[in-house]
C-alpha cells in the first residue's frame, strides 16, 4: 500500500510540474472568460459543471483501470483545475450578486466590454422584439390581407355580378332596341307595303281602264281575236264564243281572262253564270273555289262565295264586307240578297236591308269610284239604273218612324179594347205593360192570313178600365219567323178617351143633331155628341143662322163611365114651327175646334 501511494504521489508530482501550469493558467482564462461573459448567460458556472463531470469520469476510469495512470492524470489534473477555477469564479459572482461579474466591477474596460456586448444583447432583444412584432405584424398584414382579399373577392364577385347584370341590361337594351328596331323596320315596311299597294291599286286602276277602253274597241270592232294576248282580247273573245253558242271556246277563254287576276267583277259574274248553266251551282263553286285559292283579287273570291247556297250565302258575303268594307260591288251584291226577286216577298226588314246595300253602292259612284270594277261599262251602267229604280220602289222605308206599329184604344164601359195595326203581315203578336215583365201572346183567329198562309194572329187585347198612364211593348214575328221589335207605345187613359170621342165625333159628325125624332115634332136632340161629351170643352150653336151665339151646357165626363147620359139631363131642347136649320161648332179639350156643320130641318 505504501508502495502505491508513494507511485501515485510521485507521478502526482511529476503530472503537476508538467501539465499544472497551463492546467491552472487554462482554467483561469476560462474562469475569467466565463465571468466577462456572464452578462450573456452564467458560463462559469457552465464551466465548472462540465469540468467537474469530465474529472469524475476520468478518475473513475484511472480507479478501474480503464485508462493508463500516466496518461489520464494530466486530463484529470486539468479538469479538476478549471472545475475549481469555475467554481471559484462562480461563488464569487453569486456572493457579489455581481449580474455582470467581478472582473468587470473592478476592470473599467471590461466593463465597457460588456456594455457593447449588451449593446449587441439589446440590439438582439429588439431585433426578437422586432422579428416578433413584425411577425405580429406581418400576422396581422396576413389577416388584413386575407380580408383585403376576401373584400377583394367580394368585390370581384359584386363586380362580376355587377357586370352580369350589366350584361343582362344591356342585353335587354339590345333586345329591346332590336325590338324597337323591328317595330320601326315593321312599320317601314308596312308603310312600304301601303305606299306599294296604293301604288298596285293605282296601276291596277289604270289597268282595267286600259282594258275597258281595249274592250270596248274590240267590241265595236266584233268578232273574235285570231292569236289573243291581253286580257281584254281574252275578255272580247269571251263574249263572242257566248254569244254564238260556242261555250266551249267561251270557256276557254273566260279562264284565260282569270290567269291575269284582274280585279274586275263583271267578267267572273258572267263567267260564273255561264258555268252554273253547264255544271249547275256546285260546278260553278268548285272552278271559282280552285281560282279563289290562288287569286289575289277580291272579285275573283267574291264572286266565288256568291256560289254558295242561302244563308250560307249571306254570311259569306257579310264576312267578305267586314274585311272589305270599301269594296263597292259587294253592296249591290248584298242587295240583291234581301231583293223580291231573289226572295219572292219581302219582310220591310228585308226592304230595308236591301235600300241600304244600295245606298251604299250609289253613293261610291261620286268621282267616278265604280268605274274601277268594270271592263264592260254597259254592266255597270245596268247596275245603277236597277239600283235607282228599286230605291224609288222603295221609297222611305228606311225611315223607322214611318214603320212602326200603332196602338188604338178604344174605351168601352168594360174598359179598354186595344187594337194593334202593324206595317207588315205577321205570324205572331205579342205586348207587355209597363218596361218590364213577360210578353203575352195575342193568340190567333179562326181564319188564315192569305199572305203568309198561317193563322192570322189577333190584332187586339183587352185591358180593365182601371188601367193607368203606363207603357206598352208592342213586338211581332214577321212572314219569315224573325222577331222585329219591341216597340214602346206610351198610353195615356185620359187623352185616349178624349181623342177616341173626338175621332168619332169627327167620323160621325152627321148624328150630332137630330130634329123633330121619333116623332118628337119640336125637340132637337144632340145625344151622339152628348155620349161623346168627354172630348168636347164646348158646343155653340144658333138657330136659322152662322151665328153660333148660343151655347150647350154639357155635363162633366165620367171617366168610370164615360158614355152614360146622367138621369136629370136631358137629351134635348125645344124649337119653334119656325126653324128651319142649325149650325153647330165644337171645340175640343185639345183645343182645336170642329168646322161649322149645318142640320136642316125635313
Amino acid at each position: 500500500m505504501s508502495e502505491i501511494a508513494t507511485g501515485t504521489t510521485s507521478l502526482l508530482r511529476a503530472s503537476l510540474s508538467r501539465t499544472g501550469k497551463w492546467a491552472a493558467s487554462f482554467a483561469f482564462i476560462s474562469g475569467a472568460v466565463g465571468d466577462v461573459l456572464n452578462p450573456l448567460g452564467p458560463f462559469a458556472a457552465y464551466i465548472a459543471l462540465g469540468a467537474a463531470v469530465a474529472a469524475l469520469i476520468i478518475a473513475i476510469a484511472m480507479v478501474l483501470r480503464l485508462v493508463l495512470a500516466a496518461r489520464a492524470m494530466p486530463a484529470l489534473i486539468f479538469a479538476t483545475s478549471a472545475a475549481a477555477i469555475a467554481s471559484g469564479v462562480y461563488a464569487v459572482q453569486q456572493e457579489t450578486s455581481s449580474q455582470n461579474g467581478v472582473i468587470a466591477a473592478l476592470v473599467p474596460a471590461v466593463a465597457q466590454l460588456q456594455q457593447s456586448l449588451g449593446i449587441v444583447s439589446e440590439k438582439v432583444a429588439k431585433i426578437e422584439k422586432t422579428v416578433t412584432e413584425t411577425q405580429k405584424t406581418v400576422e396581422e398584414v396576413k389577416k388584413s390581407t386575407d380580408t383585403v382579399a376576401k373584400t377583394t373577392e367580394q368585390i370581384a364577385a359584386t363586380q362580376q355580378q355587377q357586370a352580369a347584370q350589366g350584361a343582362e341590361t344591356q342585353k335587354s337594351v339590345e333586345a329591346v332596341k332590336q325590338t324597337t328596331d323591328t317595330l320601326a323596320a315593321g312599320q317601314k315596311q308596312q308603310q312600304a307595303q301601303a305606299e306599294k299597294l296604293q301604288a298596285t291599286t293605282e296601276q291596277i286602276a289604270a289597268s282595267i281602264d286600259t282594258i275597258a277602253k281595249g274592250f270596248a274597241q274590240l267590241s265595236a270592232q266584233g268578232g273574235a281575236i285570231g292569236d289573243p294576248k291581253r286580257p281584254d282580247e281574252f275578255y272580247h273573245n269571251a263574249r263572242v264564243y257566248e254569244l254564238a253558242g260556242d261555250m266551249l271556246n267561251a270557256r276557254r277563254s273566260y279562264l284565260a281572262f282569270a290567269g291575269f287576276d284582274v280585279d274586275a267583277v263583271d267578267p267572273y259574274t258572267r263567267f260564273a253564270t255561264l258555268i252554273r248553266v253547264q255544271d249547275g251551282k256546285a260546278g260553278a263553286r268548285e272552278v271559282f273555289g280552285q281560282l279563289a285559292e290562288k287569286a289575289k283579287a277580291p272579285s275573283i273570291k267574291l264572286v266565288h262565295l256568291l256560289q254558295f247556297d242561302d244563308a250560307q250565302r249571306l254570311d259569306k258575303l257579310n264576312a267578305f264586307i267586314a274585311a272589305n268594307p270599301d269594296y263597292a260591288p259587294a253592296y249591290f251584291l248584298l242587295a240583291q240578297e234581301f231583293s223580291e226577286d231573289r226572295l219572292g216577298s219581302q219582310t220591310l226588314a228585308d226592304k230595308r236591308n236591301e235600300a241600304q246595300a244600295l245606298t251604299k253602292f250609289v253613293s261610291y259612284e261620286k268621282d267616278g269610284g265604280l268605274l274601277k270594277y268594270f271592263v264592260d261599262q254597259t254592266q255597270l251602267a245596268d247596275w245603277l239604273d236597277r239600283s235607282r229604280s228599286r230605291l224609288t220602289a222603295l221609297g222611305d222605308v228606311l225611315d223607322p218612324s214611318r214603320f212602326a206599329p200603332t196602338l188604338t184604344p178604344m174605351r168601352s164601359n168594360a174598359g179598354w179594347s186595344m187594337t194593334i195595326s202593324l206595317p207588315e203581315p205577321a205570324t205572331a203578336i205579342s205586348w207587355r205593360l209597363g218596361d218590364t215583365g213577360p210578353f203575352i201572346d195575342t193568340g190567333v183567329m179562326a181564319m188564315n192570313d192569305q199572305r203568309t198562309g198561317k193563322p192570322m194572329p189577333n190584332p187586339s187585347f183587352e185591358l180593365p178600365d182601371s188601367t193607368a198612364a203606363t207603357t206598352i211593348a208592342i213586338k211581332y214575328l214577321d212572314i219569315r219567323g224573325r222577331e222585329t221589335g219591341p216597340f214602346d207605345i206610351r198610353f195615356d187613359p185620359d187623352g185616349a178617351l178624349q181623342q177616341g170621342n173626338k175621332q168619332i165625333l169627327d167620323q160621325f159628325w152627321t148624328s150630332w143633331i137630330a130634329f123633330d125624332s121619333g116623332g118628337n115634332h119640336g125637340l132637337v136632340y144632340f145625344t151622339q155628341m152628348l155620349s161623346y161629351r168627354c172630348a168636347i170643352k164646348a158646343v155653340h150653336y144658333s138657330l136659322n143662322g152662322t151665328t153660333l151665339d148660343k151655347e150647350i151646357k154639357m155635363p162633366p165626363c165620367d171617366a168610370k163611365d164615360p158614355y152614360s147620359i146622367p138621369d136629370n139631363y136631358q137629351p134635348y131642347f125645344k124649337v119653334k114651327d119656325d126653324i128651319t136649320s142649325m149650325a153647330v161648332q165644337v171645340t175640343y179639350t185639345d183645343g182645336t175646334k170642329s168646322p161649322v156643320r149645318e142640320y136642316k130641318r125635313q
